[in-house]
């Protein structure tokens, strides 16, 4: 057990930075983020110092912040650094060094100078810093280089890190999922990761891709903290968010808080936007986030920044922000508008809210009064609901009520209060419904707050405002403290009475006065009524005098609020009460009622209702009675109202008019507008008789003129506007125009100034423009005064300052346009277009402007279209000849004259405006409508070429406004008869121009499409034309890649090319050489095409041309030009695949005949299209090269094949057309075959086309296609089918019924042929599709193959001379015996003697045929493999002998593989006896033809034996043990000389293993009972059957015999020990008698005899050499051998076989018997008989060991005296074993030897 201090030490080695550990140090140096491990632990500090600061030095070179590092980390002595030995506030020093340097590096950590800087850290000191590292390189954790980092990670990484070690382990880059999911489940990662962001930040070192990383981890993972965190009871969900806000909230805090990171701060508003979303915060986190939020943003981010707020306010209770926030809010450029558009994506409702509430509790509390606009404009946005309008609007109300002096001391506050609180009263829209609704829902007095703020905020309905047009000095008196009224009735009462009228300008001063304290005195009735009595106002004298009803009447037409008006009214309708009223006509006071009326007001309308009422019951009372008008001189100063009503019309104005429609007037503000316009017209509304009475036209006349002078003499804009709502709808009335009556008002506003009229407006608060529109559209359409005073208007300076007045007049006369008259519109546009054409003085360009889109905008008429382009003749005429003259007389050069008219023509240049103008209307006037235009349109177009010609310039956008003009006049000439086109003028000469001169895109495809139509609609004005067209297309639109360029040239193609070829027919052209230009013009555009768009051009090129025509001189054109490329292969094969089958065989015919005929003497077609020029010349065989190239992919296509299929299913008269082309196209390919066979490469590609076009139809189709070719009498051409048969049927699959029944059917005319023709090529040719469809199909058809068969194997083919039929044949009929086998039988007693002639044939030569030879052996192979029965007898001999010939002729190996297959499946499969036999009775022939024959014997024999059952190999054993006999003579009878070839020894001491293996496989198969027999034989007659004078014979066969008996013995082992007895006589006899002298072969036959005794003493396991019979037999011989060791070197042999045998024997009796008879050698006078039998007894010794060594003492006499030998080697040898003795034993001998 480990002691405590053992522990501890083991604590520390295991945090210690340093080891005396040499391969761990090694480890720890060969970590590199650069070197592989093997190089980097074999560099030095040096090396790696100067290698990574070339990396610095290039960083440095990059961002000059990495300088400083230079002195420090990257310095010389940094080499030294070693942090072991720095003390800890040295490696704190260091720490905050690299890590400020790893932050500023980690931007670039894609480039290679970082990767070696950081390397130099690495191999220093990475360890002390992984976290800062690893954090460095994790926004780059799918690059390679962070693979490698984590390989290079020490064992020990930070606990926040350890998530890697998986990829650490595989090497692999952890995915982004990983990170985020460490990040969500360990917040250690998390802050990890954020910390080192924010020190990046606070640094400045960080980069766009670090503050990605740092947002997006951020975000997911604080989504799956508050998924991880979610629960369903609140406490606990509480405690999570509280939890999660404490980890991530500081971090987010300081995140928005960084003004110098953009980027950090749009990524936390993104994580809070997350936390707002998904977590259950309060309303104070909230909060905080908001305030947090708006404290740090910038002008970058507030954009980002607001749609946080508003994610963060909506998921907030609906209350006002924080007033830091609305501070910084409000401080925020376009913030509304910026809302509105986050409103699109994000709600904001809640936002904007709050906000509205902020801006005003700051207005009514600290008085800032900008945030008045934004709440106006937060209103009006649409980003609110109703109910949030309704809170605000109401809050608004509220502020205002509280406003006091304190806060709004001079009362500005409460005056733009008081114009907003009217603005929005007066909105449109929903926002204006639901303020409008808030009004009435409040619960103070509405009246009082009006009053106090001295606005109207009551709303207005029928008018929209804009809140921009709420301006300062346009609204009411500023709000004053209320004085103190008895003061100022007693000032006003010593006022003068007045007797003017307060609508006189002399009278405004005391209006304004006594409007004020009116104002004042309303709030009270007391003071109300004292007002009215003061005697300034003369009420007593009101009847007489007009200053009182005056100056009510103006203060309920004004701006003032609601309750003044009411009361106001209620003034004048008590007045009129009284009874000095009653003989007066107040008249003048009608018009006045009529506006209060239609007050926004609901209360004044009521008040006016009861007013207009009064007026009523004075006319009734006063009826029949003449009554003085009031005010008739002096109502508007020195004049009073023109127009003034009898006494009928205003009865009828008021009794049948305003009085019935009071209560609907009342309840709507537009009504009583609407009820005197329905009056004034004449109409008959729904109401009864008593009710509404009909007003005669003098009654109508009265009433528009008394409404018209009113409205003319009044000096109030509101009275004169309501009353032009009435008149403006009345055109006229008993021939009286609205505009004869009011042209003087629209005089008298048009001669305002601009700031008079805006004055003026603005004091009523009206809109200037509402003024404009309501005063020009008191002129109506053909009123000639009323234009006149337009035009006089509008060409007025003054006038031309006032942009919407000037505006408003254009805008009148376009919506006054369609009513002209055809005359008044050609003098209106006349003036228009003057107007466009004058110069431009300053600020008048506004006039030329309107004056062009009045034109642009009204329908002009083609009067006023011809009338402008007549009079550009003339400018352009005028235009040019002037310049002329002066060109003449000062240029010489044409470059020099269009100078001259570019820098001195103004009027070329005024021209050239015009035109552009006039070209404009015209093609903005919809031309289809104007086709009479035509003619003039082309004579601007050529006016235009001519123009162009001068400048210099194409002036293609005119052009292209005539042309498209032009081409949308078109169908109006297509579709009207009445309408044509002089074909004399030259139009197509004109369009012709234009495509040729002009380079612009646009003008050549409208003149194209112009073409198109004009050839469609008038051919005769083109056609002359259209070859220049087509050249010109090809060099510019056929290069355009756009869609619209693809739809001109279809066109034109489509409408010009078809008449075109018409035209060539019609006067007998070739039309294919006719339109070589225009195909060629095509052809070589082809590489300017755009490649998305070739096909579609050509394809509409080809199909208006006639593919059954042009299609092939398409496609030689092309490749003629282009070569067979790839690109061009591809090409053509798509656009040939677009048409008929019929027509894609036609094109392929034609090519073919094209091609022919360049070889043509005299070239024709092919001379015009591709250029040749006969046969002489060198370029024809490059021009057919071409075309041949592309012959064959064409026939390879697949839709082309696939097309003709389907047709072929069909059988139809089409399916007969199609056979007939293919028929012809084969011929066609077959004929130019044979032209251009001399020329390798032609010939070629015509195997190849011919190849493809085999393919195109079914195998049945094809002879169908081709039965008409094979009757034609051209042997050629027949045989040139059936090859073309032959290689269509090596394509067929087996699996199709149709091809196989078509090629069966087939047979009978191809055995026709064999039988028939006298042509053996064709013969030939014939057998081969034979054989290949019978190997196909035959077995489907045996009857048909057997004919076939008979035919073949008959004397017609097989009998024929022709060695090349005979070997077709023979191999045909290989192959029918594959398909027949058995029903090939009748045939083979002709056919294999034939074979077997052939056969010996091909031998008997002085070259051996080897083709006939291999056909030979390939039919008897078959015939081996399928019916091998049919081989028997003498045909088998034969074919033996005949092998063994053929052995023997050393052929090539074709030859002797094919022989030697037809060999193996006889031994296979042939009857094993007949085999057994013949190959017994084949002996002597094998033999006589030497080595090679019978080493293919015995392959054959020991096939036999391997595939034959036991049973059968023992029925056979008789013939089986001849043959072996036989062969163990072999090499005694070469040696005889009994074989006729000789047989070197080496080649016999190779065959002898052969022999006994295949001995070796017949005894395998023989039992013990079977093979003793046979083995007692062999004995027997080895040993006996040669005469004992025939030594060397004897010896031979001993030899071969016991070399088999080594094999025998050595692979059957102890099985056979036994038989040894058979040879023991034998080999006793071979040992006794051996003469070495005499014979060699009796020496080498003694060796053989020693080994094989070896072999069976080595695996004796019965004890059989242990018998004291065969051990006493066998020992004293072996033995006796020794003494033969001086005469023979068998020192090797006899000592293995003595020790076997000693060995075997395995007893002490045998073992000393054995050891006496050597120990007596020992003393034997020869030294080498002496040594071998030390070798022995030293090998004994090593076998036996001490079983041996027993008789030691009987060895120690003879070991000693062999110490002092007088041979030394004797004495050494002895000296060995005396050590291995001793080895063996264990002791030493000295002691025993001595």
């Amino acid at each position: 057990m480990a002691t405590s201090l053992a522990a501890q030490l083991a604590q520390i080695a295991a945090n210690s930075r340093t080891s005396l550990n040499v391969k761990a140090l090694k480890a720890s140096h060969s970590k590199s983020l650069i070197w592989e491990p093997r190089v980097a632990a074999g560099q030095t500090f040096a090396e790696i110092y100067q290698a990574c600061h070339e990396g610095f030095e290039e960083l440095c070179r990059l961002d000059a912040r990495f300088v400083v590092f230079s002195t420090t980390l990257f310095s010389e002595q940094s080499q030294e650094t070693d942090r072991v030995q720095l003390n800890t506030e040295e490696n704190a020093a260091l720490d905050k060094r690299i890590t400020s340097f790893l932050h500023l590096v980690g931007s670039r950590l894609r480039l290679m100078p970082a990767i070696k800087a950081i390397e130099w850290l690495i191999r220093r000191i990475h360890e002390f810093n992984t976290a800062a590292l690893v954090t460095t390189f994790l926004p780059y954790h799918t690059i390679p280089a962070f693979a490698t980092l984590l390989s290079i990670l020490p064992a020990k990484i930070p606990l926040e890190y350890r998530f890697l070690d998986p990829y650490i382990r595989s090497l692999t880059n952890p995915p982004r999922a990983a990170i985020v999911r460490q990040a969500t489940d360990r917040p250690e990662l998390l802050s990890a990761i954020s910390q080192y962001t924010l020190e990046s930040c606070r640094a400045k070192q960080e980069y766009p891709g670090l503050v990605s990383f740092w947002g997006g981890i951020m975000a997911e993972a604080v989504n799956g903290m508050l998924d991880k965190m979610r629960s369903g009871r609140r406490s606990i969900q509480l405690e999570n968010d509280h939890l999660l806000l404490q980890q991530v909230g500081p971090v987010l805090s300081e995140a928005m808080a960084m003004k110098e990171v953009p980027g950090l701060q749009i990524a936390s508003y993104m994580v809070v936007a997350i936390l707002a979303a998904k977590g259950s915060l309060n309303d104070v986190a909230l909060a905080a986030f908001m305030e947090q939020l708006v404290h740090g943003w910038t002008v970058d981010t507030y954009r980002p920044g607001l749609v946080c707020l508003s994610i963060l306010a909506q998921h907030r209770s609906a209350k006002q922000v924080s007033g830091r926030v609305a501070k910084a809010l409000i401080k925020v450029p376009d913030l509304i508008p910026a809302l509105a558009e986050i409103g699109r994506q994000h709600r904001v409702d809640k936002l904007a809210n709050g906000l509205a509430l902020a801006f005003i509790d700051r207005l009514s509390k600290k008085g800032d009064l900008r945030t008045l606009p934004a709440v106006n404009a937060l209103l009006q946005s649409n980003l609110l609901q109703e109910r949030q309008i309704k809170v605000i609007y109401k809050a608004l109300l509220l502020a205002a009520h509280k406003v006091d002096d304190a806060v709004d001391e001079d009362g500005r506050i409460r005056k733009e209060m008081s114009s907003s609180l009217v603005a929005l009263s007066q909105a449109a829209g929903d926002t204006g419904d639901a303020i409008r609704s808030a009004i009435a829902e409040v619960d103070f007095d509405i009246e009082e707050l009006e009053l106090r703020l001295g606005a109207a905020i009551r709303p207005k309905l029928a008018i929209e405002r804009e809140e921009e047009d709420v301006e300062g000095e346009a609204q009411p008196a500023a709000v004053e403290q209320r004085p103190d009224m008895d003061a100022i009735f007693e000032t006003i009462s010593k006022l003068k009475p007045s007797s003017k009228s307060c609508l006189s300008q002399d009278s405004r001063p005391l209006f304004d006065d006594l409007c004020s304290v009116f104002l004042s005195a309303a709030a009270t009735q007391e003071d109300l009524q004292r007002f009215d009595t003061t005697p300034v106002l003369s009420r007593s004298k009101a009847p007489d005098n007009p200053f009182y009803f005056s100056f009510y009447l103006r203060v309920w037409c004004g701006p003032y609020p609601t309750l003044a008006k009411v009361a106001a009214l209620e003034r004048v309708k008590l007045r009129l009460k009284e009874n000095d009223c009653a003989d007066k006509d107040f008249q003048a006071l009608i018009p006045y009622s009529v506006v209060a009326l239609s007050d926004p007001a609901k209360k004044v309308r009521r008040a006016a209702a009861d007013l207009i009422a009064v007026l009523g019951s004075l006319l009734k009372k006063a009826s029949g009675t003449f009554r003085q008008r009031w005010a008739a001189k002096d109502l508007y100063g020195k004049t009073g109202a023109s127009g003034a009503l009898d006494n009928s019309a205003l009865k009828s104005v008021v009794s049948s008019v305003l009085v019935p429609c009071l209560e609907e007037s009342v309840l709507h503000e537009g009504h009583v507008i609407a009820a005197l316009v329905s009056a004034l017209q004449g109409s008959k509304g729904s109401a009864s008789e008593s009710e509404k009475r009909h007003l005669s036209h003098s009654a109508r006349l009265a009433i528009l003129q008394f409404l018209c002078g009113h409205a003319t003499d009044t000096p109030l804009l509101v009275v004169k506007l309501r009353l032009l709502q009435v008149v403006n709808e009345i055109r006229s009335i008993s021939g009286t125009s609205r505009t004869d009556l009011l042209l003087p008002l629209l005089r008298w506003w048009a001669g305002l100034s601009q700031e008079e009229a805006a004055k003026i407006a603005a004091e009523e608060s009206l809109e200037e423009a509402l003024i404009d529109e309501a005063v020009v559209n008191v002129v109506i359409a053909n009123h000639k005064d009323g234009l006149e005073t337009f035009f006089q208007l509008i060409n007025d300076p003054a006038v031309v300052l006032r942009s919407h007045l000037v505006k408003e007049i254009f805008a009148r006369i376009i919506k006054i346009w369609p009513s002209m008259k055809s005359d008044t519109k050609l003098t209106t546009a006349r003036a228009m277009f003057a107007l466009t054409q004058a110069p431009s003085p300053s600020g008048q360009s506004v006039i030329i402007e309107e004056a062009a889109e009045l034109l642009r905008k009204v329908d002009l008429t083609t009067e006023v279209l011809f009338d402008f382009l007549d009079s550009l003749q003339d400018d352009v005429r005028l235009a040019t000849e002037k310049p002329a003259n002066k060109r003449r007389r000062v240029s010489t050069t044409e470059s020099s004259r269009v100078a001259a008219i570019q820098g001195n023509s103004p009027e070329l240049k005024a021209a050239l405006s015009k035109t552009t103008f006039v070209l404009e209307l015209v093609q903005e006037s919809d031309p289809v409508n104007h086709p009479e235009l035509l003619p003039s349109l082309f004579t601007a177009l050529s006016d235009l070429h001519h123009l162009s010609t001068l400048i210099g310039s194409e002036l293609g956008y005119l052009q292209s406004l005539v042309l498209s003009s032009l081409l949308a006049m078109m169908p109006a000439y297509k579709d009207s008869k009445d309408l044509k086109i002089d074909a004399s003028v030259g139009h197509g000469d004109v369009l012709a121009t234009c495509i040729q001169k002009s380079s612009s895109p646009s003008v050549i495809n409208s003149a194209l499409l112009l073409v198109a139509s004009l050839a469609r609609t008038a051919p005769d004005v083109v056609l002359q034309s259209v070859m220049p067209i087509f050249t010109f297309m090809g060099s510019s639109v056929l290069k355009q890649g756009d869609d619209y360029s693809a739809h001109v040239v279809n066109q034109t193609i489509k409408e010009v090319v078809p008449p075109l070829i018409d035209t060539f027919r019609k006067r007998g052209r070739n039309v294919v050489s006719s339109t070589k230009d225009l195909l060629a013009s095509f052809v070589t555009a082809y590489e300017h095409v755009p490649s998305h768009r070739k096909h579609d051009v050509f394809l509409s090129l080809v199909q208006n041309l006639g593919p059954e025509d042009f299609l092939f001189a398409v496609l030689a054109m092309f490749v003629d030009r282009y070569a067979a490329t790839d690109n061009m292969v591809a090409f053509t094969t798509r656009l040939m695949s677009s048409f008929s089958v019929e027509i894609q065989l036609q094109t392929l015919i034609k090519l073919v005949d094209l091609i022919g005929d360049i070889f043509k003497p005299k070239p024709a077609l092919s001379s015009v299209l591709l250029g040749g020029e006969g046969p002489g010349d060198q370029d024809s065989q490059k021009l057919a090269t071409k075309q041949l190239n592309l012959l064959p992919p064409l026939l390879a296509n697949r839709r082309l094949k696939r097309e003709i299929t389907q047709l072929a299913e069909r059988d139809d008269m089409e399916t007969g057309k199609i056979r007939d082309l293919y028929a012809t196209l084969l011929e066609g390919i077959l004929s130019l075959a044979s032209t251009v066979k001399g020329k390798k490469a032609l010939y070629s590609r015509c195997g190849d086309a011919l190849s493809n076009l085999l393919n195109l139809l079914s195998i049945a189709e094809f002879i169908k296609s081709v039965e008409a070719l094979l009757d034609r009498p051209n042997i050629g051409l027949r045989q040139k089918v059936l090859r073309a048969l032959e290689l269509r049927v090596d394509s067929e699959s087996t699996g199709d019924a149709k091809s196989r029944e078509a090629l069966l059917a087939f047979l009978p005319q191809l055995t026709a042929v064999i039988r028939e023709s006298d042509d053996m090529n064709y013969k030939h040719t014939a057998v081969t599709c034979v054989d290949k469809i019978s190997e196909k199909y035959g077995k489907k058809d045996l009857d048909a193959v057997a004919a076939a068969a008979a035919t073949i194997a008959g004397d017609h083919c097989l009998g024929q001379s022709s060695q090349s039929l005979r070997v077709m044949a023979l191999l045909c009929l290989a192959s029918l015996v594959d398909v027949l086998q058995d029903g090939i039988v009748p045939v083979l007693p002709i056919a294999i003697p034939k074979a077997l002639g052939y056969l010996e044939e091909s031998l008997a030569g002085e070259e051996p045929d080897a083709e006939l030879h291999n056909a030979a052996y390939a039919f008897m192979a078959a015939l081996a493999q399928h019916i091998p029965y049919m081989i028997t007898g003498s045909y088998l001999d034969r074919l033996l002998t005949l092998s063994n010939a053929s052995a023997a002729a050393e052929l090539d190996e074709e030859s002797d593989s094919n022989r030697t297959h037809c060999l193996q499946f006889l031994a296979k499969l042939a009857d094993p006896k007949v085999l057994y036999n013949a190959l017994n009775q084949n002996w002597a022939s094998a033999a006589n033809h030497g080595a090679s024959a019978v080493r293919e014997y015995l392959d054959i024999l020991g096939l036999g034996l391997d595939k034959h059952a036991k049973s059968v190999v023992s029925k056979n054993v008789s013939s089986l043990s001849a043959i072996f006999l036989n062969a163990l003579d072999l090499r005694r009878s070469v040696a005889a000389g009994q074989v006729k070839t000789a047989i070197s020894l080496a080649e016999l001491d190779e065959l002898e293993p052969k022999i006994h293996d295949d001995a070796l496989k017949m005894i395998y198969k023989l039992n013990d009972a079977t093979f003793r027999p046979v083995f007692s034989k062999l004995m027997e007659w080895a040993s006996t059957s040669l005469p004992k004078s025939d030594t060397t014979g004897r010896t031979l066969r001993l030899y071969a015999v016991y070399g088999f008996l080594d094999a025998f013995f050595g692979n059957l082992k102890s099985i056979v020990t036994s038989y040894a007895s058979y040879i023991l006589e034998s080999a006793t006899k071979v040992l006794s008698s051996a003469d070495f002298a005499a014979d060699n072969n009796q020496r080498e036959l003694w060796k053989r005899v020693l080994r094989t005794l070896a072999k069976c003493f080595e695996h004796d396991q019965d004890s059989f050499w242990q018998a004291p019979a065969q051990f006493g037999a066998m020992a004293p011989v072996l033995v006796a051998q020794f003494l033969r060791a001086d005469s023979v070197e068998a020192t090797e042999e006899l000592v293995s076989a003595v020790v076997e045998l000693a060995a075997a024997a395995d007893s002490q009796e045998h073992h000393k018997e054995l050891n006496s008879a050597l120990l007596k050698h020992l003393r034997n006078g020869q030294a080498a008989v002496r040594l071998a039998v030390i070798k022995c007894q030293q090998a004994l010794a090593s076998r036996l060991g001490e079983e041996w060594l027993q008789s030691l003492p009987e060895m120690l006499p003879y070991i000693s005296e062999l110490q002092d030998d007088d041979d030394e080697v004797v004495e050494r040898e002895n000296r060995r074993w005396i050590v291995g003795i001793e080895e063996k034993l264990g002791e030493s001998l000295d002691s025993m030897l001595q």
